[in-house]
């Protein structure tokens, strides 16, 4: 049987793709534009050909930077995913407390990043934050500012604090989605804790968990405000991922054209990852 295409339901995408084309597609193609071309000033340009990308994919700062996200990236995982698994296993499934329980892990979620990083300055100092006066108080040597691996563990800490109730709110949907009836079948065959862990919750969790993972890692791997606002890329460049190098070449350096080259490659390589990581975690879920 034929079938009856109505054209007119393309009038209502149109508005959208001309959105869509004015907010997305028009600046991609300036910065495509700056990314060949290379300028004096006074708005006077030249071709440049691929010479920012060979300098760039040369340059020891850009594989440094991406180095420090690809780490960051890798602790933020580690540490996220397990902890909100074990948050949401015990969040109660019933009563008053999951109202109260939803409420508190949606929390951080609702402050912004640029607060967040506010937040978590003040907390460090050593002068008049909580973290840094105790810190101290126990015999550390705390001082984000100057030590590297103090800023490292401040902006670790601060976004395990920010983010880790996304991981939380996604393994608890999973987890109140499974009948009760497995959970009384385990039980009348005597399966343990683990086992119930092992065969019935991760299982369940595990489409939720590819989701939860696949979005942390891209924002991890693209974070900006948060560590710029508590660090600003130091003590040196020990905290200078490739958004917070990107911002600095762009604006401190006014160069505009390495910039828009760094850019794209940025884009491509969040890309490649996010659809290498996806295509693994699918593959190995239709395996099982």
């Amino acid at each position: 049987m034929d079938k009856t295409w109505n054209n007119r339901a393309w009038f209502l995408v149109l508005p959208v793709l001309v959105l869509v084309a004015f907010s997305a597609v028009i600046p991609l193609m300036t910065v495509v534009n700056y990314s060949v071309q290379d300028t004096f000033g006074k708005n006077v340009f030249f071709w440049n050909g691929i010479d920012w990308y060979q300098e760039l994919l040369a340059s020891d700062r850009f594989w440094a930077s991406m180095m420090r996200n690809l780490i960051f990236s890798g602790i933020i995982l580690a540490i996220e995913v397990p902890l909100g698994i074990l948050i949401a296993l015990n969040m109660p499934r019933k009563g008053w407390g999951v109202p109260v329980c939803l409420v508190l892990m949606a929390l951080p979620l609702l402050i912004p990043w640029n607060v967040v990083g506010t937040i978590w300055q003040v907390f460090g100092r050593n002068d008049i934050g909580l973290l840094g006066y105790y810190a101290h108080a126990i015999g550390l040597d705390y001082n984000y500012v100057q030590d590297p691996f103090d800023a490292w563990v401040t902006v670790i800490i601060m976004d395990v604090w920010h983010w880790t109730s996304l991981v939380v709110l996604l393994c608890y949907a999973g987890l109140v989605s499974i009948p009760d009836a497995f959970y009384q079948a385990a039980k009348i065959d005597g399966a343990s804790r683990w086992a119930v862990f092992r065969y019935i919750q991760l299982p369940k969790m595990q489409r939720v968990l590819l989701i939860a993972i696949l979005l942390r890692f891209m924002d991890s791997f693209m974070i900006y405000t948060e560590p710029f606002v508590v660090t600003g890329g130091g003590p040196g460049n020990s905290t200078t991922f490739l958004s917070i190098d990107l911002v600095k070449m762009a604006l401190g350096e006014f160069n505009l054209g390495q910039a828009a080259a760094m850019s794209l490659v940025y884009f491509l390589i969040i890309l490649l990852l996010s659809w290498a990581f996806y295509t693994v975690m699918t593959n190995y879920d239709t395996e099982r």
